[in-house]
């Protein structure tokens, strides 16, 4: 067996045999119209890439250079830096189990430890073929910033908030049935791919989908204290001056 040897830090990028279509070259052409500096619509044409392979493969990075003008290294830079980039792929869900300091106090890491057993894999691993329905990718989450709800996971980014092991356990049962259970707040779920797509940018159907409120009473509940004692932040000055900037050196 060959062996292949590559620099210790050197990211390597899975190949793919998905040809990126005709509509996806027009949906990455969109994004970058929307950008004074086409580069900057590197984030979403990343997560347009996710939408259509399920991870960001080599193919995908040469996809996104060649669009905006860039090197692979740099796409890759980027790719690499921010955990929302799989560079392996996802399967039909991706959950999300908030591991942070607050949500594991109060269950978190019981909840990932119960799905790792159930699901069989770890961190960033898929239990099932990642092109078939039911599969599920695993990972560990930094915050997810629902503190007022811990310990919350997600699912393909949407919330499911006061979680047990035992609920979390029923929610991943149902995903791998192929069913979708309603997230917490916030729009209707439906995969990882679908949540790519909206997530870069394509939102066809988005104002049909949110029908439901998208912040809790807990969240609000500062808000509303606020409002009810007459609490106010003080208002923004019409003219304000402001110092100067540094020059450039």
């Amino acid at each position: 067996m060959a062996e292949h040897s590559r620099r210790v830090g050197v990211p390597v990028f899975l190949p793919s045999d998905v040809v990126f279509d005709a509509q996806t070259h027009a949906r990455a052409d969109e994004l970058i119209a929307r950008y004074p500096v086409g580069r900057s619509a590197l984030l979403p044409l990343l997560h347009l890439v996710q939408s259509v392979e399920g991870f960001v493969s080599q193919p995908g990075i040469e996809f996104c250079s060649a669009k905006l003008g860039l090197t692979d290294a740099e796409v890759s830079a980027v790719a690499t830096f921010y955990t929302m980039y799989k560079r392996t792929p996802c399967g039909e869900h991706l959950v999300s189990v908030c591991t942070n300091a607050l949500c594991a106090v109060l269950g978190g890491d019981a909840i990932y430890s119960a799905l790792s057993r159930h699901l069989g894999v770890g961190h960033e691993q898929t239990s099932g073929d990642p092109n078939s329905p039911g599969s599920i990718t695993l990972e560990h989450a930094e915050c997810l910033a629902a503190c007022d709800h811990a310990p919350v996971l997600q699912v393909d980014y949407e919330f499911y908030d006061h979680q047990t092991p035992d609920s979390a356990l029923d929610l991943t049962m149902a995903l791998q049935r192929g069913e979708r259970p309603p997230p917490t707040r916030g729009a209707p779920l439906r995969d990882f791919r679908a949540a790519e797509l909206e997530i870069a940018g394509i939102r066809p159907d988005l104002a049909e989908q949110i029908d439901v409120p998208t912040a809790s009473p807990q969240t609000l509940r500062g808000a509303s204290l606020a409002e009810q004692t007459g609490q106010r932040a003080p208002a923004m000055p019409d003219h304000v001056e402001f110092p100067p900037l540094p020059e450039k050196k």
